[in-house]
């Protein structure tokens, strides 16, 4: 048995997200059905992001093991023979057989891109939110500072009835205007689930004047969160993973046990 780490793209507009979830086409399922068609062999495949249904991939990573005598970098050839449009395996290699593309990251980054125009052009419409109005980048940036570091985002997250720890420590947190576009750029070891579109859709409250800065960092304070009404979580069609971080030095996060493998 070998192990093989692959690097994928996806455009996911169509997909129920990348968890393969029953009678729905997910990224998951559709990479294993696609090495099953091109090899007759059924995988365990395992991806280091759970993306929601709806947002995109340019560097998602996962990995699955295999009997078969093929050369690790010949995978992504033979997937891609059969896959999809909207599926692309960048690159694929060897891997160390108890190397986890989920367990084993060190880190995420995430952008999510708004629009100021109220109508894209067709060809971008797929991947950004459309806001209809200029946003104050300053007063974004200075809000975006006060995520940086270790903090409970439970006030950032949905569907968390059963997650206990909501701690996470974000390492990047900008944002940069292009054209009419404005880019939020998010690195954490990890996320919870809708985080990224919760933080991206209170900092697009504050570019339009409707919320305050210090009302991100009350948020972030369980004493004071309670009396703070929550962000809007935007779409996720504006929402990419770019990046999956692993280190020099691979180990197994689980170790740490604080928590922080979820998505």
């Amino acid at each position: 048995m070998k192990r093989i780490k692959l690097i994928v793209q996806y455009d996911g507009t169509d997909f129920c997200g990348w968890a393969a979830q029953k009678e729905q086409r997910s990224v998951q399922g559709t990479l294993k059905e696609c090495i099953y068609r091109a090899t007759g062999e059924t995988v365990e495949l395992r991806g280091a992001s759970r993306t929601d249904s709806g947002a995109h991939a340019l560097g998602q990573v996962a990995d699955f093991a295999t009997s078969l005598p093929i050369e690790p970098a010949k995978w992504a050839q033979i997937i891609n023979r059969v896959a999809p449009i909207d599926i692309r395996v960048v690159k694929s290699s060897a891997a160390n057989m108890d190397f986890h593309s989920r367990f084993f990251a060190r880190s995420r980054t995430y952008r999510y891109t708004i629009s100021e125009v109220d109508k894209v052009e067709p060809m971008k419409s797929r991947y950004v939110f459309e806001g209809g109005r200029q946003l104050d980048l300053a007063r974004m940036q200075a809000a975006a500072k006060l995520l940086i570091g270790e903090h409970d985002f439970r006030a950032f997250g949905e569907e968390l009835e059963n997650v206990k720890n909501a701690v996470r420590r974000i390492l990047v947190a900008e944002i940069v205007r292009k054209g009419n576009q404005l880019e939020i750029k998010l690195e954490a070891n990890a996320f919870i689930r809708g985080m990224v579109r919760r933080i991206s859709g209170g900092l697009f409250e504050v570019g339009r004047g409707h919320r305050s800065e210090e009302s991100i960092a009350r948020l972030l304070k369980t004493s004071a969160r309670a009396s703070q009404q929550l962000p809007v979580v935007l779409p996720a069609k504006g929402l990419t993973l770019m990046r999956v971080h692993y280190g020099r030095k691979l180990r197994d996060l689980r170790l740490d046990n604080d928590g922080s493998e979820c998505q």
